[in-house]
């Protein structure tokens, strides 16, 4: 299996293989493989209306940052982003992409935040 390592920070971050490894390691795991054609679609189920009703929006990372007492800075820089995006993002000027949102919310312990459909 050829497996390549992505590190950030000096630690593994992700682990890319090869397509017909995924599809291997999906039948292990008892899940139906995934057709060549439909790998983004099917990567990312659709979002469960009801968990995201109670996840907190956007305009509440200031508030989510601060009681885990982070600083701006020190959340920027976990996620991959400059402080003054973080800045932005907070105050409503920006909306980040999903996959920095995903990053904000793993940094943040907020279990299933993602961009809305």
């Amino acid at each position: 299996m050829g497996i390549q390592v992505i590190s950030r920070d000096g630690q593994p971050e992700y682990a890319v293989i090869p397509w017909a490894d995924y599809q291997a390691l999906r039948e292990a795991a008892g899940q139906a493989p995934i057709a060549a054609d439909e790998p983004a679609r099917a990567a990312c189920p659709p979002p469960d209306t009801a968990q995201s009703a109670s996840l907190p929006s956007l305009g509440e990372l200031a508030q989510l940052r601060q009681a885990k007492d982070l600083a701006p800075e020190q959340l920027a820089r976990s996620v991959g982003i400059s402080p003054s995006y973080l800045a932005m993002i907070e105050s409503g000027e920006r909306v980040p992409d999903a996959a920095i949102q995903r990053s904000l919310a793993w940094h943040l312990g907020i279990a299933g935040w993602s961009e809305p459909s």
